[in-house]
């Protein structure tokens, strides 16, 4: 028996993919929002493609805010943002 593999959609680009090719946002019991590299932490959960173009538009279209349906500032697509092109 295979097992199966658990599929996430990209909240920019909408492409569902293995879950083990995305990225998670996640925005934990505290209200704060942080990218989640184990994927296994608290809270409600994102997905977004590791791919540029992809977390770019996250920032232009401000995807988190329809995603975590709350307000979410430009320090933390900002701070998405360098952590996932420096990383």
């Amino acid at each position: 028996m295979t097992k199966k593999i658990p599929m996430r959609t990209c909240i920019a680009c909408r492409t569902e993919k293995p879950k083990y090719e995305l990225m998670r946002v996640v925005k934990n019991p505290e209200g704060e929002i942080v990218l989640d590299f184990s994927g296994k932490l608290n809270g409600r959960g994102a997905y977004v493609c590791k791919d540029a173009a992809c977390v770019k538009k996250l920032g232009q279209k401000k995807l988190l805010n329809k995603a975590f349906s709350a307000p979410v500032g430009d320090e933390v697509y900002r701070r998405i943002e360098e952590e996932f092109l420096g990383g």
